[in-house]
């Protein structure tokens, strides 16, 4: 133990050391704090390799805000998406092993794996899943709001998924095809993706802070909280995010000390030492252009910066003339960069527990700078700058915006007919239910508040342990459909900004089953201060009310001796249950108080 204590200590010593003598680094400090602070972060910490070694390794801020817990090079972040470059190599490993080949339709290896439609199955390759090229958009609600254990069930939700043009038509991100490549290598492998992971990079490279599994983040020792900044200057803390059957695609937790093990790797030909972790024929394939992301004009203030291209879970592009190949990572709470510079030697590494962070480019572009000697930019002073001229934008655009919402509008039914479960096959199954006169969307991690907005159109809000902010507006809507009976049939949420089409949830409504003998208990007349109720059956197994003076009333059953009225908004009945099994009296429920009536 004191023989590894020393060891610690040395190497946090080397560390610093390299850091006072490398010019190159000197006040760079500085410059991050200052990222720190306008950023409003609550903590981060970078390293940077060059060649074999590590230049510099240390935590910014706090890992812990509410208890001032310093961060370190040691904190474990969650890097997100910085995983899928980890999951691309596992394919190159297993095609030096000559057990797949990257021209290999995916269904070869997952008999069970079906796409969209015909060109999707005949015309897919391994090398499109890799590089974002299948046309496929992100589906990604169908993984966030509706999250598994089960690889299986995610995978087979693939074959519902439209697609928005054509195969090797266009590039766009997509999580599911990284979850393919994980469950490819575990078809061939025999063993879960975590354990290739553990078993071919983490061991090998003595990345033994890392993990693949959210419980294990919980239970590590200097592990970061996740946090989101509210209102541009709350910093409020977000819980962990388990990415559970969709690990492939993002759920690697590391620390900077041991990602620049991987960067080192990565920089060195595949080599850690003298082992060959990495085949240097799939790094080179791997860091190549294999499909172009966009356009990547330089902007006027950066002509030096341009091109967007993507490799195997890397993107490509040129910063100040230099050769860039990086990958971001945003989950829950933490944003990640991991970047190098192949003929530069150089990869930085930025890991920060904010949630949608411009910390890690900030910082990596501060650091890169100061390497490249191609000139240098204030990122702290550019992003404020940026900010405030967002921000201006954004309140003029809402001074001028005229809303859409059509005023002095009401849903078509009342709120008890739009509960009841929802389902799309390529998504999942959600619950809407009625409470308190108020619809609630309950997805199997959040519960959303469903404030009507026109006709039947409704704005989800999420329910938080604070509350509900109903201010912060989205886009999202759910948008009810009726059948030609009347009824509500389906929900159609715009989830998937890429296609033209809402996906379309079916409904099926949330009533109970009623015993023909229960019902015929209700049947009889009540006595309500003088008014005489009739509760009676139609069509052998309705039932209804009858209000002296007013039309009969279908009743809906939602629970035991409960039910709605079936076209008034707020109007309840409970039947009840006396000592011996008997219905004798009802309670009749309205928006200005609840009347009991007995039986006659």
């Amino acid at each position: 133990m004191k023989k590894f204590i020393f060891s610690l200590v040395a190497l946090c010593t080397v560390m610093t050391l390299n850091a006072q003598t490398d010019k190159r680094l000197k006040g760079v400090e500085k410059e991050l704090n200052a990222i720190l602070e306008v950023t409003k972060a609550p903590g981060f910490a970078v390293a940077v390799v060059e060649g074999q070694k590590v230049l510099y390794a240390k935590g910014f801020g706090y890992s812990d805000y509410e208890n001032k817990i310093p961060t370190d090079a040691n904190t474990l972040y969650a890097i997100g998406s910085s995983t899928k470059a980890f999951t691309s190599a596992i394919l190159g490993q297993l095609r030096q092993e000559e057990k797949l080949s990257f021209e290999d339709s995916p269904i070869k290896h997952i008999p069970d794996l079906r796409f969209y439609n015909d060109e999707m199955n005949n015309g897919i390759i391994i090398k499109d899943l890799m590089s974002h090229r299948t046309g496929l958009p992100r589906h990604d609600f169908s993984w966030y709001l509706f999250p598994t254990d089960s690889r299986d069930s995610l995978m087979m939700r693939i074959a519902h998924q439209e697609p928005f043009t054509g195969v090797r038509k266009q590039w766009y991100y997509n999580n599911f095809m990284f979850l393919a490549q994980g469950v490819i290598a575990e078809k061939i492998t025999g063993k879960p993706w975590e354990e290739n992971i553990e078993e071919r990079f983490f061991k090998p490279l003595g990345m033994n802070r890392s993990n693949t599994r959210i419980q294990e983040m919980k239970e590590s020792s200097n592990a970061a909280l996740g946090y989101e900044l509210k209102k541009d200057s709350i910093i409020s803390k977000m819980d962990y995010y388990d990415i559970a059957a969709m690990s492939p695609a993002g759920s690697i937790n590391s620390s900077v000390n041991d990602m620049s093990k991987w960067l080192r790797t990565w920089i060195n030909n595949g080599k850690n030492g003298d082992a060959q972790i990495l085949p240097e024929a799939y790094l080179n394939e791997a860091i190549s252009s294999q499909m172009v992301v966009g356009s990547g004009l330089p902007e006027k203030e950066f002509p030096d910066m341009h091109m967007s291209n993507y490799g195997y879970g890397w993107f490509l592009s040129s910063y100040r003339g230099h050769y860039r190949v990086e990958h971001g990572g945003n989950i829950d709470g933490f944003s990640a960069n991991v970047a190098f510079f192949p003929t530069d030697s150089l990869g930085i590494v930025v890991l920060t527990n904010q949630n949608g962070s411009a910390v890690p480019s900030l910082v990596r572009n501060t650091v890169a700078d100061r390497f490249l000697k191609e000139g240098k930019t204030n990122w702290a002073d550019d992003f404020k700058a940026r900010q405030e001229k967002a921000k201006k934008e954004e309140a003029e655009a809402k001074a001028n915006e005229s809303s859409n919402n059509i005023s002095g509008t009401k849903p078509s039914h009342i709120l008890q007919q739009y509960t009841g479960k929802y389902a799309n096959p390529g998504y999942g199954e959600f619950r809407i239910d009625n409470r308190n006169d108020s619809l609630i969307a309950i997805f199997k991690l959040n519960n959303y508040y469903l404030k009507h907005r026109h006709y039947d159109v409704f704005e989800p809000f999420e329910i938080e342990e604070t509350g509900i902010d109903t201010t912060a507006t989205g886009p999202l809507r759910f948008n009810f459909g009726t059948n030609d009976g009347g009824d509500i049939s389906d929900l159609k949420m715009k989830v998937e900004g890429a296609l033209q089409d809402p996906i379309v949830f079916k409904h099926t409504p949330t009533t109970i089953e009623v015993d023909k003998t229960t019902l015929d208990s209700y049947v009889g007349n009540y006595e309500l201060a003088g008014m005489e109720l009739k509760v009676y059956i139609k069509n052998e197994d309705t039932l209804y009310l009858f209000v002296p003076g007013q039309p009969e009333y279908e009743l809906l059953a939602t629970a035991k001796h409960k039910f709605s009225f079936k076209i008034l908004e707020g109007f309840k009945i409970e039947f009840l249950e006396g000592e011996n099994g008997a219905i004798n009296e009802v309670n009749v429920i309205q928006p200005n108080g609840t009347f009991k009536a007995s039986r006659k």
